[in-house]
Order: structure tokens, then C-alpha cells, then sequence
């Protein structure tokens, strides 16, 4: 048998059994994705430089980067494990059994604990792939004229290429149809139907809109709220698959070294009093001058009120976010020392998105997202950090993260050509919990000088920043760096975003032509 059509027939029996796998996974909910469970144990076990490099390289396109990569890698195996199986049958096996242990162990081994009813799909789908790669190998096996396979299972008989390739083609168009089934069943969820239909409830405090002077005039310069729409606001998670959390049936447990453990519905969290408040988002693995952030105006109930209520044991030290999916962040007690920290359901005016944590998320001002900012939250545990690691915390992160007082140049950008003339350089500073005082340029390393701040809306949030320079023609190095309202100077020492956040000052380079 040709290497080729082994190889076809080993792609098709397996694009068949995982997508039936894939379709059994899709329409029970109790069960989940084998592909996508493979790749959370990925990124729950990839070292963290990988993911550091990842994020760096592709940004909010890790996951789909992660994906295509492993179905690129199930490819070749299937082709791979095809040909085995042609030339040894009991090789071939061996390829399928280690096929199935991917998807078992994957599924069965979840961050929220170990089920093995999740094995069920994976291994009806490898059973699938078994029947007919044995099935499409017997239609082919006296095609080019050479001995059958000495397979016990598969009598040799006449057979022709063309019946192979039908039979090859109608388990990959039998795969097409399961998985176009998953995706149709996938997407008729309750979740995003039940949330388009919420009415969120009025806040207390009704901000009025984002005043004009917060944002300074220069072309290129982010608006002072980042849009939610079109990937406009970062999303930076664990999850290969945006989870479906029912609001029917959600419930937030407060728990641990609390006086009196609680359990609200989603009803009981909107029946509080809420407030609205614009608050700045950070991620760790921002770089200097990175685009991992943005500005919201979020719609929550005080988490120190809530929490009051549960009445906190003196000697908890860590709050600890849990999410559906198992992941947990945490971050100090003390930072619940008046900063507006909230048990979010609503951003820029509608119910929060479920890519950014429908139907509630905790917001805490000044610490970096992965201590705090708990997505699909399900628990609020109250701990110690000598009793508690959070999700990060052994991939070699810090237990506490505030957010470093940092600035960015959002125009000009890196090696744009300029005219010569009054060049207009524009950003963002920030230095949350303290607010940002001044902001300074330099031109090609010379001396500091002052640029024009915007309004400062909150120290909770960014604040925008415009210098006008009189550029001359030639290759130009542009610097920035912020000044905190209590003085502190932005560091020029470069650091990655392991273990606490990125430090030092974002430069850029731009040439500036004759106008």
C-alpha cells in the first residue's frame, strides 16, 4: 500500500472518530471538548517563558495560535499513525492507544478535579478512528497490487482506489457534518440569550460621561475608555474556550475564614446596592509599551461591603477568586483599604461580556489581573498566603502584584515616518491607587521635557499625556517616563514581566522626512 493513501486513510479515520468525539462532547454539557481540554493541559503545564513568548508574539491570539497548532500536530500523527498501522498493525494500535491517552488524561484530569465519565467521548472517538482505519486499509489492500496486510482483522480481497477514496472521503465529509453539528449545537446556548435579555440594575453613584478634557487632541491617541467590541479590550486567560456560565443557575459561595459563609444567586448580587466606577486594567505579561490594558467604566457591588458582611476573620491575609473553570487568583486583605474593588456584573454600560467573565467578575484597582481580577467567578475563599498558592503563584509568579508605575507612547509609532514640522506625541501614564502627577519626553537622549497632561478622571485610571516636538528631519529616538503623585520617578532598569510586571521606560525610533 502506498505511503500516501495510508496516510489519507489514517488523517480521515481520525478526523471521523474526533469529530464524533467532538459531537458527543457537544451535546451534553457535562461533558468537555477532548481537543479543547488538550489544550488547557498545555497551557496548564507549558513552562512560562513558553506562554510569556506566546503572549508576546501573538497577543490575544494565543489560544487560536495553540489550536491550529495542535490540529496541525493531529495531522501529522493520524498520517503518521496510517502508515504504521499499514505496515504493523499492532505499531498502529499502539499510535492509537497513545492517541486515546492524550484526549483521556486530558479530559479526565481537569483543573476542577479528576471525573472519569469524561473519558466517554475520547474513547468512543478512538474507537471510531480503530474500526475504520482497519475498514479503509481492507478496501485498499490488494490496490497496487501488493500482498494484503497480515492483519488477522482484515482478509485480504480485490479492492481499487477509487472505492478507498470514496470511502476516505465520505469519513472526512461524515466528519465536516459532526463537527458543523458541534458548532451549530455549541452556539444555540442560553447564555448569551439570557444575558442580551438582563436589565442591570441603576447604580447609586451615576457617573457622568468621561469628560472632554480627559482625553488629549492628537490622531493616533486610545480613547479614554477602550471599546469592548472587535477585540477592542485585551482578553488574556487559561481558557482555549470562552466558558457558558447559566445565570439561572449560578451561585457565588463566600467562604474560608469568613464569621458567616455565604451563598448568593445571581438575583441576590443585582437585589444589592451597586456603584459605578472607571477603573484601569493591567495585565502582567504587558511588555513596556505593550497594548495588554484598557479602561472601563464598570458596574459592581463594593467587595469590602460584601465581605463585610461575611464578616472577615482577623487573621485571613488573602482573598482567593475562584472561577468555574477552576482557576483561582489572590491578592491581599489590605488591599481592601477603601480603593474601589467590586464584585463586577456590567462594563461600559451593559452586562459584562462573557469573553470578559459574564455573569460576575471581581475588579480590583492597582493590582495586575492575574492576583485579582477572577473571571466566571464562582467562590471568594478567604485564606492565608502561607496556606494557599494561587493558579500563578508555582509557574513562578509573585504572590502579590501591584501594578508599577508605568507609560506608553501610542503615537507616533515605532519607525513611522513623520513630516517635519510640529509632531504631536501622545500616550498613556499610569499609577493606580496614587494617580500620575507629570509626564516627561526626551528627544535622543537629551534633556526632560514636560508634557501637557490630560484631566485625571480617577487614580484608578490611566491618565493621557501630549507633547508637541518641532521635529527636524532625520532619525529621531523618542523616551517617556511618568511621575507618581507622591513623587516616585518611573525606572528606567528594563525587567520581563516575570515575576511582577515589566519596568523601564518605552522608547521608540521614528524618521522624520523633509515636509
Amino acid at each position: 500500500m502506498s505511503k500516501k493513501l495510508a496516510a489519507l486513510a489514517g488523517v480521515a479515520s481520525a478526523a471521523l472518530g474526533l469529530a464524533l468525539a467532538e459531537f458527543i462532547a457537544s451535546l451534553f454539557s457535562f461533558f468537555s471538548s477532548p481537543f479543547l481540554a488538550v489544550g488547557d493541559r498545555i497551557i496548564d503545564n507549558v513552562p512560562t517563558f513558553v506562554k510569556n513568548l506566546a503572549i508576546s508574539l501573538f497577543g490575544m491570539n494565543d489560544k487560536v495560535v495553540l489550536l491550529l497548532s495542535i490540529a496541525s500536530g493531529l495531522i501529522v500523527f493520524a498520517a503518521l499513525t496510517g502508515i504504521a498501522h499499514s505496515r504493523n498493525p499492532m505499531l498502529g494500535r499502539a499510535l492509537l492507544a497513545l492517541f486515546a491517552s492524550a484526549g483521556v488524561l486530558s479530559t479526565v484530569f481537569q483543573r476542577t478535579g479528576p471525573d472519569p465519565t469524561e473519558a466517554l467521548p475520547t474513547l468512543i472517538g478512538t474507537s471510531i478512528v480503530g474500526v475504520v482505519l482497519a475498514r479503509l486499509e481492507y478496501t485498499l489492500a490488494n490496490a497496487s497490487g501488493t500482498p494484503a496486510t497480515t492483519d488477522p482483522m482484515m482478509t485480504a480481497r480485490p479492492s481499487d482506489r477509487r472505492r478507498f477514496l470514496a470511502a476516505s472521503g465520505l469519513a472526512i465529509a461524515g466528519a465536516g457534518a459532526l463537527a458543523a453539528g458541534s458548532r451549530f449545537i455549541t452556539g444555540q446556548n442560553s447564555v448569551a440569550a439570557a444575558r442580551s435579555a438582563l436589565s442591570l440594575p441603576t447604580p447609586t453613584n451615576t457617573l457622568a460621561p468621561i469628560p472632554g478634557a480627559a482625553s488629549v487632541d492628537a490622531a493616533g491617541a486610545v480613547p479614554f475608555l477602550t471599546p469592548i467590541r472587535n477585540n477592542g479590550f485585551y482578553r488574556i486567560d487559561i481558557n482555549t474556550t470562552i466558558p457558558q456560565v447559566p445565570v439561572d443557575t449560578w451561585t457565588l459561595k463566600i467562604s474560608g475564614m469568613v464569621e458567616r459563609p455565604l451563598t448568593l444567586t445571581y438575583q441576590d448580587l443585582l437585589d444589592r446596592e451597586f456603584v459605578e466606577a472607571d477603573i484601569t486594567l493591567t495585565c502582567v505579561s504587558n511588555t513596556v509599551g505593550g497594548e495588554l490594558m484598557g479602561t472601563a467604566r464598570w458596574l459592581g457591588t463594593r467587595l469590602d461591603d460584601l465581605l463585610d458582611e461575611a464578616g472577615i476573620d482577623p487573621a485571613a491575609t488573602q482573598i482567593v477568586g475562584r472561577s468555574v473553570d477552576g482557576y483561582t487568583c489572590g491578592f491581599p486583605v489590605s488591599a481592601l483599604d477603601g480603593r474601589t474593588a467590586l464584585l463586577a456584573v456590567g462594563m461600559n454600560g451593559e452586562p459584562l461580556p462573557q469573553r470578559h467573565g459574564f455573569p460576575a467578575r471581581l475588579i480590583v484597582p492597582g493590582l495586575y489581573g492575574y492576583v485579582s481580577a477572577t473571571k466566571w467567578l464562582a467562590e471568594i475563599e478567604l485564606t492565608t498566603f502561607e496556606a494557599f498558592d494561587q493558579y500563578w503563584v508555582p509557574r513562578g509568579y509573585a504572590a502579590e502584584a501591584p501594578i508599577k508605575l508605568q507609560s506608553r507612547i501610542d503615537t507616533p509609532k515605532g519607525l513611522q515616518r513623520v513630516p517635519a514640522g510640529t509632531v504631536p506625541i501622545a500616550g498613556v501614564a499610569w499609577a493606580q491607587t496614587i494617580g500620575i502627577d507629570a509626564v516627561e519626553v526626551s528627544i535622543d537622549e537629551g534633556p526632560w521635557q514636560q508634557a501637557e497632561i490630560a484631566e485625571q478622571v480617577t487614580i484608578e485610571t490611566w491618565r493621557q499625556w501630549l507633547y508637541n516636538w518641532n521635529a527636524t528631519p532625520g532619525r529621531h529616538e523618542i523616551e517617556v517616563r511618568a511621575i507618581d503623585q507622591k513623587g516616585a520617578i518611573q525606572t528606567p532598569d528594563r525587567s520581563e514581566p516575570l515575576p511582577d510586571g515589566a519596568t523601564g521606560h518605552h522608547t521608540i525610533v521614528v524618521i522624520i522626512e523633509e515636509s
